[in-house]
């Protein structure tokens, strides 16, 4: 959003009101602040990740426990979560039948490399959500991506992989890339310069740059998400989704579906909602109530590349697996969440909330004589802070005032709102109440009224 866009308001105003934000934030939480300051001794911008620091323009806040729709950090300063650790939470906290898995699980033996009763369940389970026969586990979306990419390269005995800007597909090198010009570039500090050698990108909704790519005949994957969730909510555009599955069927290319942000959206993530017809998808973060697991499931023939086929254990097979991976405690986690949590009824609860959450941040702002919009996709919701909702991650990038947002972020960390990320955009799990969501627009109202006072 351009420094126009914000009506009354200039940039030196909100420069005033984070200096006088920041003083807040750090006077509610001197307990946090001092431990965040002895933690520096040890840990590099004093978390155990840097993604703890990275995300946030203010300092993190220290937590202490999770119950319900909220946690509470160390000072007693209590929070309604809309970012759901990045949809990890969905489930919200403290549930019992999660909390009771887990114990059991625990005590009975966390990890075997082995395999437990849990897994079959789970996989089960998970074919009937999402109507492909056979799953593999990891430990995160970011490596059933990476296991994903070798099981089509081991099918189809194409290197290449085609991707949307935009996208986040998880932390492997090869899944770090960016547009930089027409050229693929590697993203971030220390992946290697050829990292993204095999890699393309093309724009969302993009059907004919696409097309383009396949022709060239090494693609062994197109790795979509069902909407793109990185740069706020992209829809696909009506006959996006059909036409993906005719170009890579045509062109002997796999189709990938990843469904780690979208799975929120129903029990079987869009893929059920819309009737997509993926090859390979990917599930993530909420399947196990924040427990690691990630997931992969496959068609018959694709699953066939997996099965051994060497005497020895490891010629002939496709490079898969992990010690951790699938253990049985995160087994038993996900089991718990797919069979009592997860329920049609939870999915309803937690989509009509984020209705209601998109409605009215339009509504409020409107009230503010800003024309924006709310992305709408079941439970999430999300800003772009124009009047045309975007079609694709280039659009999206040019109409969102990360400024704005970042400072929204920290004046509502300030009154008991833990707003999402600003790349995602809200999200309303399914512990979360209409009351919770009429609350986080109330405090929306008074930061648009404080941003934009003259």
């Amino acid at each position: 959003m351009s420094a126009e866009s914000v009506t009354h308001a200039s940039r030196e105003r909100l420069h005033t009101l984070r200096e006088r934000e920041l003083e807040r934030f750090a006077e509610l939480r001197p307990r946090g602040m001092r431990s965040l300051e002895r933690a520096a001794a040890n840990m590099p911008n004093s978390v155990p990740t840097a993604w703890m620091s990275n995300f946030y323009e203010h300092p993190p806040v220290v937590v202490e426990r999770g119950s319900g729709a909220g946690f509470t950090d160390i000072d007693g300063n209590s929070y309604i979560d809309f970012n759901l650790a990045d949809t990890s939470m969905f489930t919200g906290y403290g549930l019992e039948a999660l909390t009771d898995a887990v114990a059991a699980q625990t005590a009975a033996g966390p990890q075997f490399l082995l395999p437990t009763e849990d897994g079959a369940e789970v996989a089960g389970e998970l074919t009937k959500r999402f109507a492909l026969p056979f799953w593999q586990f990891t430990l995160s979306a970011t490596q059933a991506n990476t296991e994903a990419i070798r099981v089509a390269r081991a099918a189809t005995g194409r290197s290449g992989v085609l991707m949307f800007d935009g996208k986040y597909h998880g932390h492997a090198d090869e899944l770090l890339g960016e547009l930089d010009g027409a050229k693929v570039a590697p993203e971030g500090l220390g992946v290697p310069s050829d990292a993204t050698r095999h890699v393309r990108l093309v724009q969302y909704n993009d059907l004919e740059a696409v097309e383009r790519e396949l022709a060239r005949g090494d693609v062994a994957c197109i790795l979509a998400e069902a909407a793109v969730t990185n740069t706020g909510v992209i829809r696909p555009a009506d006959g996006f989704h059909a036409g993906l599955r005719r170009l890579a069927s045509t062109s002997g290319t796999l189709l990938v579906i990843d469904e780690t942000h979208t799975l929120v959206a129903g029990p079987g993530g869009l893929t059920a909602h819309w009737g997509l017809e993926p090859d390979l998808v990917v599930l993530g973060k909420a399947i196990s109530g924040g427990i690691p697991l990630g997931a992969y499931g496959m068609t018959a023939p694709v699953a066939s590349v997996l099965e051994r086929r060497s005497p020895t254990p490891w010629g002939e097979t496709v490079a898969t697996g992990g010690t951790l991976f699938a253990n049985a405690l995160s087994l038993a986690a996900a089991r718990a969440t797919l069979a009592e949590i997860l329920t049609d009824a939870a999915y309803e609860h937690a989509a009509a909330l984020g209705g209601r959450l998109a409605d009215g941040i339009e509504v409020v702002a409107a009230e503010h004589g800003l024309p924006w919009r709310s992305h709408r996709l079941f439970n999430r919701s999300g800003y772009t802070h124009a009047s045309e909702l975007p079609s694709n991650a280039a659009e999206a990038r040019a109409t969102f005032d990360s400024e704005l947002y970042n400072l929204q972020r920290l004046y509502m960390a300030n009154r008991g709102i833990w707003e999402a990320i600003d790349s995602s955009g809200p999200a309303c799990g399914i512990q979360a109440s209409e009351a919770d969501v009429d609350r986080y627009l109330e405090i929306l109202n008074e930061f648009l009224r404080d941003a934009t006072s003259a």
